[in-house]
């Protein structure tokens, strides 16, 4: 195996270490930037970082379903790929089988659409929620090359204990983003994922080569369409873009090429219409950013600006006036929090919520989604969630000081628990403070 191959047992190593020392050192950010700390791979190491935004232990990352079956259904059908399957099928899914290795089709969001390939390879990557619908960002699981590749733009690979989920150590695998070919727009990922092989310099190459091809087809399609006189057939704006405004990621427009940050007054104005969906007049968007109706002006203004800061993306996510508001194609990841809690997936709602809505946000309507968010996360938690499930809610830096909460624990863990003693030294250090 070659020595810089993802998979060396040098680099294994470095990951092994940089893991061990993550635990000793409470899975801190810190830690993680020390100069002592194991030579991850720069891609790697900077993945490493992002997702300890979103999880303070790797041990808590891992999968969910985030598409359920009809919407997984609906996904696949309406899909830019979808009309790429058969490439797809023809220079990778069709050679992985008999060879333990899975292929992977998913949105630009991280979801998994498509996975084929390899039956004895299928079956094993369920325990890990390698499967169609599952979220495999890295918000949700950490670094993956699926997840990394999306965030970087370019061909990732990832090998074993480089996974920042536990789960995922057993396996390897590579991704390579797709673009529609006309306007650059970022589509969606395939991935290989398997043993040592999936990392292998070849692995990266035939990707790239089944991209290429697959982006191709799509130009192709882009100018039959246009010769016969109808709008491109190739989904230049159908692939959704997604408002990301929890946590650290909050203010980013994912589904762009590359992906958008937004400055802090156009992510509350997107996050607002985001909310309303039926669209906002100018009074009332002014109330809800400024607390006063009457800057209406200011209002105007600010949508001038927002729109100049999008540029020719403005028309991709439905960005219209008279009222206010943005297409039903743009999803929201704190609306996503809110649809698992209603069907009853409290395990998925903690995973997608990566922290409070907009949290430098003082405007009045922003306040009020993120104590709507916040709310109904903690309620369904402490009422109806499973000891560990509540128990990783209580880790959120927000819930650090949830006396009723960490009560809520004690009586819902199991009386020879060992974690009821962490519970109980927590609860009697927030009670001496507030005292």
């Amino acid at each position: 195996m070659a020595w810089n191959s993802p998979a060396s047992p040098a680099l294994q190593q470095y990951a092994e270490r940089a893991h061990a020392r993550l635990s000793s050192g409470g899975s801190s950010l810190p830690a993680l930037q020390g100069p002592d700390f194991p030579r991850l791979r720069p891609v790697v190491h900077d993945s490493w970082v992002r997702s300890l935004g979103f999880h303070r232990d790797p041990a808590g990352a891992g999968a969910v379903s985030g598409l359920n079956d009809p919407e997984l259904a609906e996904a696949r059908r309406s899909h830019p790929l979808v009309s790429l399957m058969p490439v797809f099928d023809r220079l990778l899914i069709q050679p992985a089988k008999d060879t333990g290795l899975l292929v992977a089709v998913g949105d630009d969001a991280g979801h998994l659409l498509w996975v084929e390939g390899d039956a004895s390879a299928k079956n094993a990557a369920e325990r890990m929620a390698f499967v169609p619908g599952a979220d495999w960002s890295e918000s949700c699981v950490g670094t993956s090359a699926p997840g990394t590749a999306l965030v970087t733009g370019g061909g990732v690979q990832i090998s074993g204990a480089e996974h920042f989920s536990p789960e995922a150590h057993r396996w390897s695998c590579s991704a390579v983003p797709i673009h529609c070919p006309l306007t650059g727009r970022l589509l969606g990922v395939v991935d290989l994922t398997g043993h040592d092989d999936a990392v292998a310099s070849h692995s990266l190459a035939l990707l790239q080569a089944a991209v290429a091809a697959a982006e191709a087809q799509l130009h192709v399609e882009a100018l039959k369409g246009a010769a016969r006189g109808r709008r491109l057939a190739v989904p230049v704006a159908t692939a959704a873009a997604r408002l990301r405004v929890l946590g650290p990621d909050a203010g980013m427009l994912d589904g762009m090429a590359p992906r958008k940050f937004l400055g802090g007054r156009h992510a509350e104005i997107l996050a607002l219409l985001g909310w309303s969906r039926g669209g906002l007049d100018a009074a009332e968007l002014a109330e809800l950013l400024f607390g006063d109706a009457g800057q209406q002006v200011s209002v105007r203004a600010e949508m001038v600006r927002l729109r100049k800061a999008l540029g020719p993306e403005a028309p991709r996510i439905g960005l219209e006036s008279r009222p206010y508001r943005i297409g039903p194609a743009v999803t929201m990841d704190a609306r996503d929090v809110l649809r698992h809690l209603g069907a009853g997936r409290l395990r998925e709602a903690l995973a997608a919520y990566a922290g409070p809505v907009l949290p430098r946000s003082e405007a009045p309507g922003v306040i009020d989604i993120r104590l709507e968010v916040a709310g109904a996360l903690r309620e369904a938690m402490l009422n109806d969630a499973d000891p560990d499930t509540l128990l990783d809610y209580l880790e959120l830096p927000e819930a650090g000081a949830d006396v009723e909460g960490l009560r809520t624990a004690l009586q819902v863990l199991p009386a020879r628990s060992p974690r009821r003693s962490v519970v109980v030294a927590r609860l009697q250090r927030l009670e001496v403070e507030l005292a």
